[in-house]
């Protein structure tokens, strides 16, 4: 917990830089103009949808309709919000995250060698895989939403679980090499889960919720960089393009 605290404390840091302010309003920007859009022409549509199928059609047939349009239009909701935020996180992953990634190595982490692989078209496959699951655990997910309390609570987890595996592998793949990624995922799992899962949190904070994944991003490379620092006993540095 005090590496997760220790990267949220250096997030809030970083937001003394006004170049860290552009990275974080593009996405943002992006975002509400998509939960804009899509509310004003989907949100009648999905909840039409979803009152048509499972589990809205059972509670219709019981005879508490009132209940499954509640709960449709909750969920109707809360698909507008997940798919604003999964299109902000991919657009962070592809194109702002190695933008704040080059920023804080050259600043705050100029002593973590980079001694992986900075490769965009891994970076792209891992989050368009990580979405494309992500889609498809919200929709498994689905007749589970009329247990008290799972409607907000199994979202939360599915953001929480797609920040950690978008974020932390891009955050490290340049810097760590495939044996060190693999031994913090084995090491810092539960960590990363958990600064995925304080920062879903905050995406449904209305406003700061609009800058969560770009926070998301910049936290996850704090912790990934510093933890890497760690694992390596200190400074590694590059001399004639020579790794030591």
């Amino acid at each position: 917990m005090a590496e997760v605290m220790l990267a949220l404390m250096r997030t809030l840091a970083s937001l003394r830089d006004g170049r860290v302010w552009r990275y974080l309003l593009l996405p943002a920007l992006f975002s509400l103009l998509l939960w804009i859009a899509l509310a004003f022409w989907g949100l009648g549509a999905l909840v039409d949808w979803l009152l048509g199928h499972p589990p809205m059609t059972l509670l219709i047939g019981w005879g508490v309709a009132w209940l499954a349009y509640i709960l449709a239009y909750l969920g109707g909701w809360m698909a507008i919000f997940a798919c604003a935020y999964l299109t902000a996180s991919l657009l962070t992953a592809l194109f702002v995250m190695p933008l704040l990634l080059k920023h804080l190595a050259a600043t705050e982490y100029r002593d973590v060698a980079a001694m992986g692989k900075d490769s965009f078209v891994a970076a792209a496959v891992n989050s368009i895989f990580a979405s494309i699951l992500f889609v498809a655990g919200w929709f498994l997910t689905l007749p589970l939403w009329i247990v008290p309390g799972l409607s907000l609570l199994l979202p939360m987890l599915l953001m929480a679980w797609l920040n950690r595996r978008t974020f932390a592998y891009d955050a490290l793949s340049m810097h760590a090499t495939e044996e060190e990624w693999r031994s913090m995922r084995r090491q810092a799992g539960a960590p990363l889960f958990m600064l995925g899962l304080i920062m879903a949190l905050l995406a449904h904070v209305p406003v700061i919720g609009l800058l969560v994944p770009t926070l998301a991003a910049l936290s996850f490379v704090h912790f990934g960089l510093e933890s890497l620092r760690r694992s390596r006993g200190g400074a590694v540095v590059t001399i004639e393009g020579e790794r030591l």
